[in-house]
């Protein structure tokens, strides 16, 4: 039988060439992308970020073990988060736009590429491509069951072949396209620093 997990590689593929990266791993959204990039850099610590961003972000940073530092910064497109060299590119989608690190994309249907639901992240690292492919993987290779061989610890975060094909037929409508990034301003993110489980005071050393 045919990999049915050949169609996300093929969309990985073309997603890599058409931003400009060696390598992309698709997964399940936006935050995951953020989630498994921060647990392949850990330990991460202080982490500055915009208080006007997606509420899922600096629970990603949480959940990995890292602390908040809210600033001011106003944002379009994409913002790194802290001096991790991860970037949260939600809000952008163009030709080359691969820059460096760890970039994450969101396939929300309020973004560029709105296939519903999906993400991916953006690397030139061969060995974070390697442990990301597995660690969305629920820590497998895709691979039948019954040749499952030396998982690591994962998670379910796997883009499906269903989102995958959405994602290649959306993608041929608007690569020809000029995209422009879009606006913090536009999104209605509230100032997250003002969320009781945000205040630093309750968040882990």
């Amino acid at each position: 039988m045919q990999n049915p997990y050949q169609v996300v590689r093929d969309f990985e593929n073309t997603i890599a060439d058409y931003c400009g990266s060696k390598f992309a791993v698709a997964v399940e959204s936006g935050t995951a992308a953020l989630f498994l990039s921060l647990m392949y850099k850990q330990p991460i610590g202080m982490v500055e970020l915009p208080k006007r961003t997606y509420p899922s972000v600096p629970m990603s940073v949480i959940h990995a073990g890292g602390t908040i530092k809210w600033t001011d910064k106003k944002w379009k497109g994409e913002y790194e988060l802290g001096n991790t060299g991860i970037w949260d590119s939600a809000l952008r989608f163009k030709k080359g736009m691969y820059h460096g690190g760890f970039q994450c994309l969101s396939f929300h249907v309020k973004k560029h590429l709105p296939i519903g639901r999906g993400g991916m992240i953006l690397t030139d690292n061969p060995n974070a491509y390697t442990w990301l492919r597995k660690a969305r993987f629920d820590g497998r290779d895709e691979v039948p069951l019954e040749d499952f061989r030396n998982p690591i610890l994962g998670w379910n975060m796997y883009m499906t072949p269903e989102q995958a094909v959405r994602g290649m037929m959306l993608f041929n409508t608007i690569k020809n396209k000029k995209l422009i990034d879009m606006d913090m301003n536009k999104q209605g993110y509230p100032d997250l620093s003002k969320f009781a489980i945000f205040k630093p005071e309750l968040l882990k050393d």
